[in-house]
Formats: structure tokens, C-alpha cells, sequence
């Protein structure tokens, strides 16, 4: 039926276009979840129903593609009624599409494949909530962290491991790592006459094993020093622990995984937000693309369960389950994108590269006709000069090749932009048609399928990263100040508690940007 659809309208961006407005028009009330930009999410229409109807043959390919889809929307409420609207829109269109061409028997078929794919949506969500639970708990334990009664996430103040973990790994490494040919349990550079103990050895028993138990000092305390030295270098939290087991269990070469633990808490903290977990491993996988080499994500994997069964109390089987589930998402998804930013790099800058300055004066003045065709509330927000569009419209294309190129930076630079739209009063609504726009355009200008995939995911990505921090950034206060009301503004401040008021008032802070 698919392929029958795709000759009928001619390109998988119209049919991708046909199956958007038959969703978008048969439920005007669910028309808000429609947030991703038109042109992004046709595409990932056609690819879902694509890779659902490939997998039909192979039960655990199916499993695997309905599970990734309902993990991607466990932050809608999904239900029976919704899914039933939905279903419906599709069929109807395929039956238009088609006529007599969608048998009785096709039809039962797509159903069967709906109404499979709705319920796993409905299952994923109701039952992966207690996996949810768990993450969310666990990872809080592994990082010291408790809720205090302002129902805020704190540290419990321990003292960090993270200043002697490369030496307390170092201690270790000279203790159980002998070199060849060396008597069994003597430490390099310690060699010793037959029978005679190797300094360490006498040094070790003066203080009373190695880490200074049961022997006095000369202050006459027992160990004091040695057992504030393990007190203090012992790791107490995830990235602490982490980084001493990539010591000692030899990963220390691959850099990669640093990339990983930047980016993991952020990963974990947000699994129950599909966009935003699917921005940081996008983001990831672009960092990731920047090493050379090879990666081997399942040595993550080791050394992450091997510090969290250190960290967390009660470690059981609902926690391996939860963890790998985790895990396999984000493996999922980062394999997906593997050496894809370098291919979509190299497009993209040849694509770029060959448009003149009357190409690029047909883009600017088409981005934005087309915007305030799409959007014409839009209108409101651009009120500079010619000059000032075209400027914007400039960085609007470089930047999207940019964040191949230093996606760290790029990240960073959009965080302090969208701060300033929060200041602007520019409402994230506005995103998603101002993409479809651009994409639109540049679509026109290329025949490279490779070079219009690689515009239209990295600007979907770099407007799901203004999004969020516009929509992080925009407090109450916020609102007040561009209402420019004074009674919004004390209602809003009425809200904080005392001791907090000024703060509210002066600093609004997303990530590590800030504006006051």
C-alpha cells in the first residue's frame, strides 16, 4: 500500500505531506502535540510507516521499531480514542490514494498494523513507568542526591573523590600490576634480596597494611592518616566512580567515553522526555563523530554498571532490567547516527559551497516570504530592516553546517541565543514553521537528497535546542517583564519565597547560560 501511495502523489515528501495534513485535519483538539516543524516531520512519518511495514516479516525487528517509537512518545498521553482517530485518518487517506487498488483484505491489514502499533504506544507508556521510577531513583542515589522540602534536587555535601582518583588508581595499578619476570607480588621498582621484604613492604606493614589499619602512628592514633586518605579519595559519586574505574579497568586510552559522561546525566535525568532525550543524543552523536577511531559502545556500558553497582544500595535485577533498557535506547540511537554527521558534513559544505551570491540573495528574500506565508503572526516579531533579515537568514544557513563542525560550541552559542529571544519575547511556536520554511527553500535550490537531509536535521536540531531554552528560560517573571506589567511582575515575584525573591527578579539561568 505504501509503494502504491508513493506513485500515486509522486515523492516520499508528498506522501509524508498527505499522511501530516490527513493527521493534522481529523483532530483539531490534539492540533497543539503538533510541535516538530512540517517538513521534519513528514519525513518521519514516511520513515516510521516505512520501517513498520519493512519489519513486518521479522517479529523481533517489529517489536524493536514499535518499541523505539513508543519510547519516543512517552511524554504524550496516549489513548485508545486518539489512537482511533489517528488510525482512522490514515485509512481513509489510503483508501482516496488508492480506490479500488485498497482491497478489503489491505484494509484489515492496516489495521491490524495500527491498532498493534497504537497499543505498544499505550503499553510502552503504562508499563515502563516503574522502569522510569527506578532510573530516577538510582541515579539520584548514585550522585548523592536527595529531594529536600522545597522538592528541589540537592547534594548531600560528601566530599568528591574526584582530585586523588587518578593517583588513588595509580596506587592500585602499582600494587596488583607486576612487570614480567618480577617475583609474584613484588611491585615494579621495589626488588629486593632474597628474603628481605621490599620497601613498600616494610612501609606498608609500619603503617599497617595499605591502607593503614590496626598499627599506631607516631602520634600514637591508629591510622588517622591513611583512613582520611581512603575517607576522602574513595568515590562518591557517578562521574567520580566512573573515572576511576576507566582507570583501573584499562579504558583510559578512549576518550570517547568522556563525550558519553558529559552528556549521561542530562541523558538519564530527562528519558521521560522524548524531545529533549532525543536532542542530547543527537547532540552526543555529534561529538561523538569528531573522534577517530573506533568506538565500542558496549565498553560504556561495562564500566557504567560497574559503577552503579558500586554507588547503589540494593542493587538488583529490576536495576539491570531498567538500566539496559536505558542503555539500549541510547545505543539505539547513537548506532543510528553513526557516520552519518561526517557524510551529512561533507554534502552539506558542497552544497553550500556552490551557491553564488544570487543563489544566496534568492534565499534570503524566499526564507522569509515563505515564513510569513506559513506564519503571518510572524510578521510581528520581524520588524528590522531588509539588511537585518538578510544578515539573519546568513547565519540561519551557516550555522547549520557550523554545528557539524564544533557542535560543543555551536550548542553553547544557541543557549546564550535563545536567552536572548526569551528576552525578545519571541514564543517558540514560531520554530517549527520558520524551519519548514528554510527547508522549503533549499529544497528548491539542490537535486542532493544527502545535502537537504543534512540541512533539514541539523536546523530541526538547532531549533529543538532554541526551543527548549526558550521555553526553560521563560519564568514568570519573564512574562511579566515582556507584558511590561508591574502587577504581573509583583504577582510574579509574590511567588518566591523571601529569602529567594531578588534572585528570581535578576537571574534567569538554562544550562551554564545566564541573563539578568
Amino acid at each position: 500500500d505504501l509503494v502504491l501511495v508513493l506513485k500515486s502523489v509522486g515523492s516520499p515528501e508528498a506522501a509524508g505531506e498527505a499522511l501530516y495534513a490527513a493527521m493534522f485535519d481529523a483532530a483539531p483538539s490534539l492540533q497543539h502535540l503538533f510541535t516538530t516543524p512540517r517538513a521534519v516531520m513528514t519525513m518521519r512519518i514516511m520513515s516510521g510507516l516505512n520501517q513498520i511495514i519493512s519489519s513486518l516479516s521479522d517479529p523481533k525487528a517489529l517489536k524493536i521499531h514499535t518499541e523505539t517509537l513508543g519510547f519516543q512518545h512517552m511524554d504524550m498521553d496516549v489513548s485508545v480514542p486518539r489512537v482511533v482517530i489517528f488510525r482512522d485518518a490514515i485509512t481513509e487517506l489510503m483508501k482516496v490514494e488508492l480506490g479500488p487498488a485498497f482491497t478489503v483484505l489491505a484494509k484489515e491489514g492496516l489495521l491490524t498494523v495500527l491498532n498493534y502499533v497504537g497499543g505498544s504506544y499505550i503499553y510502552v507508556r503504562v508499563q515502563y513507568a516503574e522502569r522510569l521510577r527506578i532510573l530516577a531513583s538510582s541515579w539520584a542515589q548514585a550522585n548523592n542526591k536527595f529531594v529536600d522540602e522545597d522538592g528541589l534536587v540537592t547534594s548531600e555535601g560528601n566530599v568528591s573523590g574526584s582530585e586523588c582518583n587518578e593517583s588513588l588508581a595509580a596506587a592500585y595499578a602499582r600494587e596488583l600490576v607486576t612487570p614480567p619476570g618480577s617475583p609474584r607480588g613484588t611491585p615494579r621498582g621495589s626488588q629486593s634480596g632474597p628474603g628481605e621484604p621490599s620497601p613498600r613492604k616494610k612501609a606498608r606493614r609500619s603503617r599497617g597494611g595499605f591502607f593503614g589499619h590496626g598499627r599506631k602512628s607516631a602520634n600514637g592514633a591508629h591510622g588517622e592518616p591513611a583512613k582520611e586518605f581512603r575517607n576522602r579519595c574513595v568515590p562518591k559519586d557517578f562521574k567520580d566512580m566512573f573515572v576511576f574505574n576507566v582507570a583501573v579497568m584499562g579504558y583510559s586510552h578512549q576518550a570517547w567515553m568522556q563525550e558519553i559522561l558529559g552528556a549521561w546525566d542530562a541523558i538519564v535525568t530527562h528519558v521521560s522526555n522524548s524531545n529533549r532525550f532525543q536532542e542530547e543524543c543527537d547532540v552526543l552523536s555529534l561529538r561523538l563523530a569528531k573522534h577517530k577511531g573506533a568506538i565500542c559502545l558496549s565498553d560504556y556500558k561495562t564500566v557504567m554498571f560497574a559503577s552503579l553497582r558500586s554507588l547503589v544500595k540494593e542493587w538488583g535485577s529490576v536495576h539491570e532490567v531498567s538500566w539496559t533498557w536505558l542503555w539500549e535506547n541510547v545505543e539505539r540511537k547513537l548506532k543510528l547516527m553513526a557516520g552519518r554527521p561526517a557524510k551529512h558534513q561533507a554534502a552539506l559544505s558542497a552544497f553550500l559551497s556552490s551557491l553564488d551570491e544570487d543563489a544566496m540573495a534568492v534565499v534570503r528574500r524566499e526564507i522569509f516570504i515563505n515564513f510569513f506565508a506559513i506564519a503571518p503572526q510572524g510578521q510581528e516579531h520581524f520588524k528590522q530592516s531588509s539588511t537585518r533579515l538578510h544578515f539573519i537568514a546568513d547565519k540561519v544557513v551557516s550555522v547549520t553546517l557550523e554545528i557539524y563542525r564544533d557542535p560543543q560550541r555551536v550548542v553553547e552559542d544557541l543557549s546564550a541565543l535563545g536567552l536572548r529571544h526569551v528576552g525578545f519575547g519571541i514564543p517558540a511556536e514560531m520554530f517549527a514553521p520558520f524551519v519548514t520554511a528554510c527547508v522549503r527553500v533549499m529544497r528548491a535550490l539542490t537535486s542532493d537528497d544527502m545535502a537537504e537531509e543534512a540541512f533539514r536535521w541539523s536546523l530541526n536540531l538547532i531549533s529543538r535546542v532554541l526551543m527548549r531554552v526558550i521555553n526553560e528560560g521563560s519564568t514568570i517573571v519573564m512574562k511579566a517583564i515582556n507584558a511590561n506589567s508591574g502587577v504581573k511582575l509583583a504577582r510574579a515575584v509574590a511567588c518566591a519565597p523571601r529569602g529567594k525573591r531578588a534572585l528570581w527578579m535578576l537571574n534567569v539561568q538554562v544550562g551554564t547560560q545566564s541573563i539578568s
